[in-house]
């Protein structure tokens, strides 16, 4: 008889305006990659805002990190091009121009626990392909086109994505979320939180994952 593998309930709390978000999520999909047929997950994406007070307008990236770390603009350059070398090792393409603006999120939260609801995979599909719109692409995930054009691209309804962005819809439930994972300390992201008790901080390489996920695998079983 083959042992099933064992499931792991993965909540991946992250911002689209995060530029380590990227690298983790690339890096771990690397990892379960690896884990096929050893170790499941039911994997969940989970809001976090690192702007939430930002205007609809957005912000200059370049003023906005200079204002809010004290960083200049040759520091931000060496941080883009060590960050875009690590995307690079895990398979996600970082625009060569950088961001370029930074923007509200709230918005695309709100659209991806939609997508959450029309199944998991559809929401990872959505959560890939808004990283994929802002940091290679520079779009913005404030656009409510923008962020319709993406539910399309990975085969959701369109005009049901658009209706969701419209109306305000799931305002209170992505508020709800946010307050939770806070309250459990969590004040920076990426953060994975596996089956509501161990966290994993940072974008870490596939291996510290692979080496992690297997060893909780192993204890819940």
């Amino acid at each position: 008889m083959v042992a099933m593998p064992q499931t792991l309930h993965i909540d991946f709390v992250s911002d689209v305006a995060c530029p380590w978000c990227a690298v983790g999520l690339a890096s771990l999909e690397r990892a379960l990659h690896k884990l096929e047929g050893e170790v499941a997950v039911d994997l969940h994406f989970q809001p976090f805002e690192l702007n939430p007070q930002m205007p609809a307008e957005g912000q200059d990236v370049t003023e906005h990190l200079t204002e809010k770390y004290g960083s200049t603009a040759q520091q931000q350059a060496q941080s883009r091009a060590a960050i875009a070398d690590r995307g690079a090792s895990v398979g996600f393409a970082f625009r060569k121009e950088g961001r370029g603006r930074v923007w509200n999120t709230f918005d695309a939260h709100r659209l991806l626990y939609w997508a959450g609801e029309q199944g998991a995979q559809q929401q990872r599909d959505l959560k890939m392909k808004l990283l994929e719109a802002y940091h290679g692409e520079g779009r913005s995930p404030a656009d409510h086109a923008v962020l319709a054009d993406a539910a399309a691209a990975v085969g959701l309804d369109r005009d049901a994505a658009a209706q969701v962005l419209a109306s305000g819809r799931y305002t209170e439930e992505v508020r709800e979320r946010e307050r939770h994972f806070q309250s459990l300390g969590i004040h920076a992201v990426p953060s994975v939180i596996v089956n509501d008790k161990h966290l994993i901080q940072g974008g870490q390489p596939p291996e510290v994952f692979e080496q992690a996920l297997r060893q909780l695998a192993s204890e819940a079983g």
